[in-house]
C-alpha cells in the first residue's frame, strides 16, 4: 500500500543581516562613574534594545552601582581595583556571540554599536577597534596632550613589535567575538588591557579591523583615572613583555646578539695569537669569550623552546574556543528543532480494522 506524504514548501526567508538577531553583551568596567553611567547604559539600550548590559562595580565609593541598576543594567562587584581585573570578571559573565567593551565615562558614541555587531556577526571579524576622533575645537579638552602623545608613541611601538595595524590601540571601545573572548587569558591588572588585546589578535591570527567614531568630552564631575606617566610606563613594560610572549624566538635572538658580539670580540685576539705564535697568552679573554658564546646559545635555545611552547599553547586555545562554538551550535540546532511545528501527513484511511490505528494493523507488530 502506498502512503503519500504531503509537505508544504518552506516559506521564503527574508534576506536580513544575521546581526539583527545577534546575541550581544555590553560590558562596562567602572570606578566612580556615577555622573555618566546611567546615560551610557541608556544609550546602548537604545541602539541594542535586546543586549545584555553588565557593569563592573570596581571598588566604587559613589552611587555608580545604584545608577547602573536603575538604568536597567546588571552589576557585578569586583573588590580589587584595576580595569584589567574588572574586565576579567566581566568576561566570565559573557556567553554572547558578540561582546562590546566600553568605558563608562560617557566619551564614546553608542550609535556605532550596531555597526560593530554587524562587522563581528556578518563580516566575520574577531576584533573591531574604535578609533577615537575628537572634534576640532574640542580636541584639547577632550583628549589631553600627554595622553595623545603617549597613545601615539605606545601604539607605534606596539605596531612595530606585533605587526597589528591599528591606529588607536589604547581605545577603550571594542567589539569582540565569543571565540576571541574565550581564548583570551587576561593577565593585565590595570590599563595594559588594550595592549594585551592587540597582542592576542596577532598571537592567534584573528581577523580585525578599525572604524572611526567621535570621542566626546567628559561631563562635569567625571575625572579620568588614567595617570599619564605611571600608567604609560606600565603599558610600555607590558608591550615589551607581550612581544617576548608573542614572538619569543625573535625576542631572545635580539637578547643573544650582544653576547655573540662580545664572544667574537673576546676570542679574536687569543685565536690570532695562537695562529701567529702557537701560544695562548690571554687565557682570561678566551675563557670569557667562550662563556659569552655559551650564554648566547642558551638564549637562542630558550627562544626556540618558548616558540614551540607558544605554538602548542595557541593550538590548545584555538581548539578549546572552536569546541565551545561547536557545542553551542549543537545546542542551538536542538533548540530550533524543538520549535519546529509538527507537519500534518495526509494518509488515506482504508476500510476495516486499519482505521483503529493499531501498530499491528500497519505491519509493524
Amino acid at each position: 500500500m502506498a502512503v503519500v506524504v504531503s509537505l508544504a514548501a518552506p516559506a521564503a526567508r527574508p534576506t536580513v543581516c544575521r546581526c539583527a538577531d545577534g546575541d550581544v553583551s555590553v560590558i562596562i568596567p567602572c570606578h566612580n562613574e556615577q555622573a555618566t553611567i546611567a546615560p551610557v547604559v541608556a544609550g546602548f539600550f537604545k541602539v541594542l534594545p535586546r543586549a545584555r548590559v553588565i557593569v563592573a562595580d570596581n571598588v566604587c565609593t559613589d552611587a555608580t552601582a545604584e545608577q547602573a541598576l536603575a538604568a536597567g543594567a546588571e552589576v557585578v562587584k569586583v573588590p580589587i581595583q584595576g580595569k584589567g581585573r574588572a574586565v576579567r570578571r566581566l568576561f566570565e559573565q559573557c556567553r554572547s556571540e558578540v561582546v562590546i567593551m566600553v568605558d563608562g565615562d560617557g566619551t564614546y558614541d553608542p550609535a556605532v554599536a550596531a555597526r560593530l555587531v554587524h562587522l563581528v556577526v556578518c563580516e566575520g571579524f574577531d576584533l573591531v577597534n574604535v578609533k577615537r576622533i575628537a572634534e576640532g575645537s574640542n580636541i584639547t579638552g577632550t583628549y589631553r596632550a600627554g595622553h595623545r602623545l603617549g597613545n601615539r608613541v605606545l601604539t607605534g611601538l606596539q605596531r612595530r613589535l606585533t605587526g597589528v595595524r591599528l591606529e588607536d590601540m589604547l581605545s577603550g571601545y571594542k567589539a569582540m567575538s565569543r571565540r576571541f573572548v574565550t581564548s583570551l587569558p587576561i593577565r593585565s591588572r590595570h590599563f595594559q588591557l588594550e595592549m594585551e588585546i592587540a597582542a592576542h589578535t596577532a598571537a592567534m591570527d584573528f581577523g580585525y579591523c578599525e572604524i572611526p567614531a567621535t570621542y566626546g568630552v567628559r561631563p562635569q564631575g567625571s575625572e579620568s583615572k588614567l595617570s599619564t606617566y605611571r600608567d604609560g610606563v606600565s603599558i610600555l613594560r607590558m608591550s615589551l613583555r607581550l612581544y617576548r610572549d608573542v614572538y619569543p624566538f625573535s625576542a631572545f635572538l635580539f637578547l643573544s646578539l650582544p653576547w655573540f658580539a662580545a664572544s667574537v670580540a673576546l676570542v679574536v685576539r687569543p685565536v690570532s695569537d695562537y695562529l701567529t705564535t702557537g701560544l695562548v697568552p690571554s687565557y682570561p679573554s678566551l675563557i670569557a669569550g667562550v662563556a659569552a658564546f655559551v650564554v648566547a646559545m642558551l638564549l637562542l635555545t630558550s627562544g626556540w623552546l618558548l616558540e614551540r611552547t607558544r605554538s602548542f599553547r595557541r593550538d590548545a586555545l584555538i581548539v578549546a574556543a572552536n569546541d565551545l562554538e561547536r557545542q553551542l551550535a549543537i545546542i542551538g540546532d536542538f533548540t530550533r528543532r524543538q520549535r519546529i511545528p509538527v507537519v500534518d501527513i495526509a494518509v488515506p484511511e482504508p476500510a476495516g480494522r486499519l482505521a483503529a490505528g493499531r501498530s499491528s494493523d500497519l505491519g509493524f507488530g
